[in-house]
């Protein structure tokens, strides 16, 4: 839509998801205002309301590729700021199911931004838009409606400095993240909540920043994946401000401590040594900071009989994924798109609209990450035969990649989201999994480190 159609929208929450929306919206509607409670600060500070923030985050392929398209120049300017574009099949070693993935040049192109530096980017951008406004220090307390409640008409908004006032709106986005405070609002309205899946993972993280110096590494990233015998793992990433984002996790039990002796064991017992020799190398630049995500919930609202006209539901508000998979600002980059191509299609039913389309985009992401959690004993939720089935293959498919860049080339293409899983299900690449999958000869990286340590 190049003409303003529409008169008023209000995003409510301007993370990420919420910055992204208001980015779509800006294209159909006169006026856009994205409120958020917190002071919106640079990046020195890291915002109360995305207190995952301090941790390390990942732009996939496909993430980025939405964001160059909706933001023009936004890699190369976030690379003249110090980000590090990254090639994700080469400039990465990744370890997958204890298999290191084998590098080689690709198309898969991501790069490596701190939360803060990627958000004060968008917010700038997106403030700089024709008729958009941010409001800051503005707490949103409810929805309004009309006299049936059939459909949202605005919100309530309680400021430090301007008090209570109300936000007329055509369209309300709640955008609210993982503190999902739109539910309690549609429940005030008398709408019953969306119907959840949820998959009961515990993981608890810990993340650090390290100085980063031109001989610490010849790659860009580190990522260690959990294996069934060693449920931990880790992540460095190359960043802004010539540093290492780095981060460990686990599950269950088995938890990064935060302190610098606990949190430097844990990297040595990691299912592969490679991240923990780097710790070894370079010097901490800040405290050590841990959050736990008990669950992954996925809010069904495309299988809601009754929801108002008026409002949506935007990204983690949406869908809560288990972060060490990193995809949750590339579906909500995807979900835009697809906000895009509802609004293109009128009013009439937009949520109902929204809903179904997202929640094809979030079914991959989904299913993905769960999928590969529930291999994990300690990780609570149904177990059908098809994750069973994809699991096993997955486990082919990693062996697999270790020595044929082609289907690690594959696999990545899925896991950032710039191609469909049947890809890993094509005649060419079930061909060279089932030809190349755990050669008998091979033994998972995994398996010869961990042998050599008590």
């Amino acid at each position: 839509m190049t003409d303003h159609t529409h008169h008023r929208a209000v995003v409510v929450g301007a993370s990420i998801g919420g910055l992204l929306a208001a980015r779509v919206l800006s294209e159909g509607f006169a006026s856009v205002t994205v409120v958020d409670r917190d002071r919106l600060p640079g990046l020195e500070i890291g915002r109360r309301g995305v207190p995952q923030g301090h941790h390390p985050h990942a732009l996939l392929a496909r993430g980025r590729e939405i964001l160059d398209e909706l933001f023009p120049g936004l890699t190369a300017d976030l690379v003249a700021r110090g980000a590090v574009p990254v090639d994700v099949q080469n400039d990465v070693r990744s370890y997958h199911d204890g298999w290191r993935l084998r590098q080689a040049p690709s198309d898969l192109h991501g790069v490596s931004v701190s939360r803060p530096a990627l958000e004060e980017y968008l917010r700038s951008r997106v403030a700089a838009l024709p008729g958009v406004v941010l409001r800051a220090e503005s707490e949103v307390t409810g929805l309004l409606a009309d006299d049936t409640r059939s459909r949202v008409t605005g919100v309530r908004v309680r400021g430090s400095a301007s008090g209570a006032v109300e936000l007329p709106a055509d369209l309300v986005v709640d955008a609210t993240g993982r503190g999902n405070r739109g539910a309690t609002w549609l429940t005030e309205l008398g709408y019953e909540p969306a119907p959840q899946d949820e998959v009961e993972t515990n993981v608890v993280y810990a993340s650090r920043d390290y100085r980063r110096g031109p001989s610490d590494s010849d790659v860009a990233g580190i990522v260690v994946g959990p294996t069934i015998a060693v449920p931990r793992g880790g992540v460095a990433l190359a960043a802004e401000g010539d540093r290492w984002m780095v981060t460990l996790y686990g599950m269950g039990e088995d938890l990064p401590p935060a302190d610098h002796e606990g949190f430097t064991d844990f990297a040595a017992r990691l299912p592969v040594p490679e991240l923990h020799q780097l710790l070894q190398k370079v010097e901490p630049v800040s405290a050590i900071r841990r959050m736990r995500i008990p669950t992954s919930i996925r809010r069904r609202y495309e299988r809601l009989d009754r929801f108002p006209d008026g409002l949506i539901v935007f990204g983690d508000a949406l869908c809560q994924f288990n972060p060490t998979y990193a995809q949750g600002m590339t579906v909500a980059a995807s979900e835009a798109v697809e906000l895009r191509e509802s609004l293109r299609d009128g009013d009439r039913d937009l949520a109902n609209r929204f809903f179904r389309r997202t929640a094809r985009v979030v079914d991959v992401a989904w299913n993905m990450s769960t999928g590969a959690d529930l291999r994990f004993p300690s990780v609570r939720g149904h177990r059908p035969p098809r994750v069973r089935f994809v699991n096993a293959y997955a486990a082919r498919v990693q062996a697999a990649a270790a020595v044929d860049p082609v289907v690690g080339n594959a696999f990545l293409s899925v896991a950032n989201l710039t191609a469909p899983p049947q890809k890993l299900f094509s005649l060419g690449i079930l061909a060279r999994v089932l030809r190349t999958g755990r050669p008998a000869s091979a033994t998972p990286v995994a398996d010869t480190s961990l042998a050599a340590r008590p």
